[in-house]
């Protein structure tokens, strides 16, 4: 019954552009929609870094790139070298073919695997990008670390990620569009309500097998997500005792900055978390 009821639910509220829809529909590619979102992927660290303040004349890891749009994004407005890692096969050969169209190949490489174990020198890069990673990744702490590990004295990490208590924090909006829908319903009912929703598309499989997985246990889980908070992101800055430069929380509009700052309910109305870390010099 549960799942029935999110389902009816859900035909209350307007579908989002999403772009494993327009992939699936044939509108646009993943690594398109990507490129052309290159922007807002740095957005919220404005006014204070600018996109050419980011990347230009830099080397640039890009942590979980996904198709790599937006790693050959930094590389049109500036960048010198992109390198974008992630564990999905198949992001590979659609990144590696968008790479060519641009002719941007040449600056550019993708790692097929996992961000905990790059096959890379120390002191390597000027910037390590982590653009709605932090709340994927199963070892945020590994993560960080070895992004420092790879980054030059003086470098730094971006990092920006929507907390788990945002509206749309279980990351099924291609097909669920109930805000905090993860807040009214158990996992067990949004995996099924899911799989139902996305029966028959095109890219079904890849969908279930991008979100979900399976536990010790034997247990279906929601594995695409870690459910990263802002508390438990602060609590890692600190454990790791990272150098933090510049760091924020935006609300999710203007009219919800006194409830983004109450402690209890702040989770809910925060959009977005960044921060910068810097390496600190030999």
């Amino acid at each position: 019954m549960s799942v029935a009821l999110l389902k009816t639910l859900n035909k209350l509220f307007p579908k989002v552009v999403h772009p494993f829809n327009l992939q699936a529909e044939g509108k646009m590619t993943y690594a398109q929609w990507q490129f052309e979102n290159g922007e807002k992927t740095v957005a919220c660290f404005a006014p204070d870094f600018s996109p050419k303040d980011i990347f230009a004349g830099k080397t640039v890891l890009d942590m979980g790139c996904g198709a790599s749009g937006k790693s050959l994004y930094y590389l049109s407005i500036g960048a010198e070298k992109v390198v974008g890692v992630d564990m999905v096969e198949h992001y590979k050969a659609e990144a590696e073919d968008f790479a060519r169209k641009l002719g941007l190949s040449d600056r550019f490489t993708f790692i097929l695997g996992d961000a905990l174990h790059l096959p890379l020198e120390d002191n390597v890069f000027d910037v390590v990008v982590m653009n709605d990673f932090m709340e994927h990744i199963y070892d945020p702490e590994g993560a960080l670390k070895e992004a420092l590990r790879v980054l030059k004295p003086g470098g730094r990490i971006f990092v920006n990620f929507p907390p788990y208590f945002h509206p749309t924090g279980a990351h099924m909006s291609d097909v669920i569009g109930i805000p905090w829908v993860h807040m009214f319903f158990r996992e067990k009912t949004l995996i099924a309500a899911y799989k139902d929703l996305v029966r028959g598309l095109p890219d079904e499989k890849e969908r279930l097998a991008l979100r979900f997985g399976v536990d010790e246990r034997g247990r279906e889980r929601i594995t695409y997500i870690n459910k990263m908070t802002l508390r438990r992101f602060r609590k890692i800055l600190k454990s790791l005792h990272l150098r933090v430069v510049w760091y924020r929380e935006i609300p999710l509009r203007k009219y919800f900055i006194l409830f983004a700052k109450i402690p209890g309910i702040k989770e809910m109305f925060v959009k977005m978390c960044a921060c910068v870390i810097e390496k600190p010099a030999v």
